[in-house]
């Protein structure tokens, strides 16, 4: 007679049910306390992954057909220290300028803790003039010592504003070395990596999530040339408009306004204060060129090229781009704008997926 088996298969069902769900459980809870290790350099990673995507064409332009490791670490490298000289340049322009400026600066600091700040003769003709102009004379027109508002800023206030500043700063330089790190390590392993990612995205998700992964992939990228590109034009137009009306340090400003300009909408701070400046050392005409040329820029790169740019790229509409970017700012951040865009992405194809789908 055949020999029955000693489990029923019924149970051995469930056994195998029962390790299936435990399994994923566990694998559950080791990546959340791997995310819970790692927290404090999620966005140095996200800001690498980012900057790799965006790149991703050039490197596949430079890189070898062969691959070798060699070629491949030193182009890494050689990546990697033009992204960090790209992003340190500001600060180190701005630094520089400072400490060469740092005597000057020094003495109008002295000069106005003894005599204050002299009231600008535009501010009576602002809206609200009359009351700014009485609450500057009252605090800032005045030697400091004799300053209510100044006085409220005693050396526990200063010293504490400091070292949260300089914990920032240090913060910052720290997340920007590991950025650095993980940026080489990704060019490196590159097309390996994407290799691997696109395996388990189609082991998990098929072809469609494969799909899925290279609409958000072009949606950063789309969104990253967008944004960089269009600020950085931004910045040049209205830099020479600087230069030509006799801004000092030009071209420092001009940087600056290219920087503001890649994130959306601000832009006008910086341009709208070197038309202030100039306005309060009577230069009117000068003032209302720089006022009109940066907001006849930033109205066509906001409105036309930047929306069209990402759109293209992305095929998604201005609205959603423009949703995209400054609600995925506010949500997590700076990387918030390139996360945003891959967000809308996912929701635009969907949707386009579920419209074709029979009834």
């Amino acid at each position: 007679m055949p020999s029955h088996p000693s489990v029923e298969p019924p149970q051995e069902d469930t056994k195998r049910k029962a390790q299936r769900v435990a399994w994923t459980a566990l694998n559950v809870a080791l990546i959340v306390l791997a995310a819970w290790v790692l927290r404090e350099f999620i966005a140095p990673m996200v800001w690498a992954g980012v900057i790799t995507i965006a790149l991703w064409p050039l490197l596949l332009k430079l890189a070898s057909p062969r691959h070798r490791q060699g070629g491949a670490t030193a182009l890494a490298l050689g990546v990697t220290i033009a992204v960090g000289f790209f992003v340190a340049l500001p600060f180190v322009l701005v630094f520089a300028q400072t400490a060469l400026e740092a005597h000057d600066l020094m003495a109008w600091i002295k000069n106005t803790e003894a005599n204050g700040i002299p009231l600008p003769h535009f501010v009576e003709q602002l809206p609200f003039g009359k009351q700014i102009a009485d609450w500057w004379q009252a605090n800032l027109a005045r030697p400091f010592e004799q300053s209510p508002a100044m006085k409220q800023l005693h050396g526990d206030t200063v010293a504490t504003v400091g070292r949260h500043f300089g914990a920032l700063a240090v913060r910052g330089i720290v997340h920007f070395g590991f950025m650095l790190l993980t940026l080489f390590v990704l060019l490196q392993t590159g097309p390996r990596l994407a290799d691997q990612s696109l395996k388990v995205v189609r082991r998990f998700f098929g072809v469609e999530g494969a799909q899925l992964a290279r609409g958000m992939a072009e949606a950063v990228r789309g969104t990253v040339t967008g944004l960089v590109v269009v600020g950085l034009g931004e910045g040049l137009l209205i830099g020479i408009s600087y230069a030509l009306t006799g801004l000092p340090h030009a071209g420092a400003i001009g940087l600056l306004t290219a920087i503001a300009a890649m994130l959306p909408f601000c832009a006008p701070v910086v341009f709208c204060c070197a038309a202030l400046w100039l306005f309060g050392h009577g230069s009117t005409v000068g003032a209302i060129a720089v006022l009109a040329t940066g907001s006849i820029v930033v109205f066509i790169a906001e409105h036309f090229v930047r929306p069209i740019l990402i759109g293209s790229t992305t095929r998604l509409p201005f609205l959603l781009v423009l949703f995209g970017i400054l609600g995925g700012a506010e949500t997590f951040g700076l990387v918030g704008l390139f996360i945003g865009p891959a967000l809308m992405t996912v929701l635009v194809v969907l949707w386009r997926e579920s419209t074709q789908q029979p009834l």
